[in-house]
């Protein structure tokens, strides 16, 4: 017999059996208190001071699924210190670890794992901002931040200490190996890679199949991250080389190796990449003779009011 049946009474009810052991010394126990259905409200109020965080954790997730503030399937597996969000959503074989925070409104579909441990060095929290949506099969590392309403698509991954915005699209397959700053209304398509270190401003497009080396000369343990700024367009199947800068504004053509800077407002094509022209001369195909760039002039789809009325009154 455990020693701390010792605290119940042969006299006692079910329910009275588990108010005293929510009493014991072993954690484990007063775990297996606080997720018998049988306790009762008087148990789990004990329980929710309980100098366990992992317990008073596994009384709070409780009530939040009773209050329906929660919808996770029973085989996801959740642990109790991680913090979930009001009307969380996490679908089936979901592993969430402990020094994850998911804010409100957030939907987690099947297979991910969110804040997987971190190999080497010190990690810290896993944060995802409110009204996320994060697909199947996604994994992110522990020791990264991202803002409100990130969306993935299927089968992303994320390594630690990458920070973004708000609004980061993210589609699938695609790969962020860590250590990367990327600002708001960031949108990468489906089977983009981004090395370690890079830095990407605001408003950045990045389409299908480009990467973003670091390596000047490798195999080696230098890394020179590419950095890309606010309103950089690049098309699918480029490379961006270490140590890049592409500046603002600027439309890199599709299948185009970059070795050099490219300064704003350009458009640089070809292998290597060279300068074209300023994007100001590239017209819409649409017949109105109209420029094409700075893209905000005519693409709004997406972004919030507020910015698209700054957009409006930059280009009346």
């Amino acid at each position: 017999m455990h020693p701390d049946l010792s605290l119940a009474n042969s006299q006692d009810t079910p329910a009275d059996t588990l108010h005293a052991l929510a009493q014991s010394n072993d954690e484990m126990l007063r775990a297996a208190v606080a997720l018998n259905p049988a306790s009762e409200r008087r148990t789990l109020d004990i329980l929710s001071q309980d100098k366990s965080t992992w317990v008073a954790g596994l009384v709070e997730q409780r009530a939040q699924r009773e209050a329906g503030l929660l919808s996770i399937h029973p085989s996801a597996i959740i642990h109790p210190e991680a913090q979930l969000g009001a009307n969380v959503t996490v679908g089936p074989y979901t592993v969430i670890h402990a020094n994850v925070c998911i804010g409100d409104n957030t939907v987690i579909g099947s297979h991910c794992e969110l804040g997987h441990p971190v190999f080497r060095g010190a990690s810290g929290p896993l944060t995802i901002g409110r009204d996320s949506l994060i697909r199947s099969h996604s994994v992110f590392y522990a020791g990264s931040s991202f803002g409100d309403r990130l969306v993935t698509g299927h089968r992303v991954t994320v390594r630690e200490a990458t920070h973004a915005g708000a609004n980061l699209q993210i589609g699938t397959l695609s790969d962020i190996q860590g250590s990367c700053e990327i600002g708001n209304h960031v949108r990468f398509h489906s089977n983009v890679h981004i090395g370690q270190h890079s830095k990407i401003g605001n408003y950045v497009w990045i389409f299908p199949y480009v990467v973003l080396t670091n390596d000047p000369h490798p195999p080696s343990d230098m890394m020179l991250g590419v950095t890309v700024k606010d309103f950089v367009a690049i098309a699918t199947l480029s490379v961006v080389l270490p140590g890049v800068t592409i500046h603002e504004g600027v439309l890199i053509g599709a299948h185009s190796s970059v070795a050099r800077d490219v300064e704003a407002d350009m458009v640089a094509a070809g292998v290597p990449a060279k300068v074209v022209c300023p994007t100001s001369q590239i017209k819409l195909r649409d017949g109105s003779g109209q420029p094409a760039y700075p893209w905000r002039r005519h693409f709004h789809r997406g972004y919030p009011d507020d910015v698209v009325a700054q957009w409006l009154a930059e280009f009346p």
